[in-house]
C-alpha cells in the first residue's frame, strides 16, 4: 500500500472556494443592509396619570366654561342695545341737507328719547303727518312767533340774530298766519338750512306729542 505524502494535497480534499461577499454583521454585508431595511418599532406613549387625567379633562372643562361665558355676555349685550335703543335712544340717518352745514345728509344722528326739558336751539328729531324731519327750536309754549315779508324772525316782537345761521328766514305762501303765539306743549322748529326747507313755516307748531328725541351725538359721514 503506497504511502500518502502529507505535503501534496489530495483528490477528496482538494483546495477550499474562497468565500464570498463580506463576513456576517460587517458594514455593507447583506445582514446589515437587511437589518437597515427594517422600520423600527415606535415606543407606544407612556399612559397617563391620574393626575394627568383631571387635569386635561379640567382644562376641557374650562374652555367649554369660556365658550358658553362668551355667548351668554353676547346675548345679554345685544339684549341690552335693544331695550337701550327702544326705549332710550334712537338712532337715524339724515335724509337731506335741511340742517346743512351743521349736518349733512347721510350722517347718523344719535338721539335721546326721555328727554322733556327742551330749550331753545335744541336739534329736535320728530315726526308730522307720518313723516319724520329733523330741526332746530327757535320759540317754545307761550312765545309768539312771526316770520316777516323780509325773511326775518321775530320772537316776543324782537328781531332774532342768528350768527351761527347762514341763510334768510322767508316766509311761505301757504304757511301759518303770523304773528302765532304757541300752546304751552308746542315748538317752533326751523332748519338751519332756511331756503326751501320743510319745518314750521310749511306745516306749523310741532306739538310735544310729535318729538321723537333730542339729538345728542351726530356721527359724520366721512369718519364712518
Amino acid at each position: 500500500m503506497p504511502m500518502l505524502d502529507p505535503s501534496q494535497p489530495t483528490a477528496s480534499t482538494g483546495s477550499a472556494a474562497p468565500p464570498t461577499g463580506n463576513p456576517p454583521g460587517k458594514p455593507g454585508s447583506a445582514d446589515c443592509n437587511w437589518g437597515r431595511g427594517r422600520r423600527r418599532k415606535k415606543t407606544p406613549p407612556a399612559p397617563l396619570t391620574p393626575q394627568q387625567v383631571i387635569k386635561q379633562r379640567r382644562r376641557r372643562c374650562a374652555d367649554a366654561e369660556s365658550i358658553s361665558s362668551f355667548f351668554v355676555k353676547l346675548v345679554a349685550i345685544i339684549l341690552l342695545l335693544v331695550i337701550l335703543l327702544a326705549y332710550f335712544f334712537g338712532i337715524t340717518p339724515m335724509e337731506n341737507d335741511d340742517m346743512s352745514p351743521r349736518i349733512s345728509a347721510g350722517d347718523l344722528l344719535l338721539y335721546y328719547r326721555l328727554a322733556d326739558d327742551y330749550v331753545t336751539g335744541d336739534v329736535m328729531v320728530f315726526e308730522k303727518n307720518g313723516q319724520q324731519y329733523v330741526g332746530r327750536i327757535v320759540a317754545q309754549g307761550g312765545d309768539t312767533v312771526q316770520v316777516t315779508d323780509q325773511a326775518t324772525l321775530v320772537i316776543n316782537g324782537s328781531t332774532v340774530l342768528e350768527s351761527d345761521i347762514y341763510y334768510t328766514t322767508p316766509k311761505y305762501d301757504n304757511g301759518p298766519t303770523y304773528p302765532l303765539t304757541l300752546a304751552e306743549d308746542e315748538y317752533f322748529i326751523l332748519c338751519d338750512y332756511r331756503e326751501g326747507a320743510r319745518d314750521s313755516r310749511y306745516f306749523g307748531p310741532v306739538s310735544q306729542s310729535e318729538v321723537k328725541g333730542k339729538v345728542i351725538t351726530v356721527v359724520r359721514r366721512s369718519d364712518i
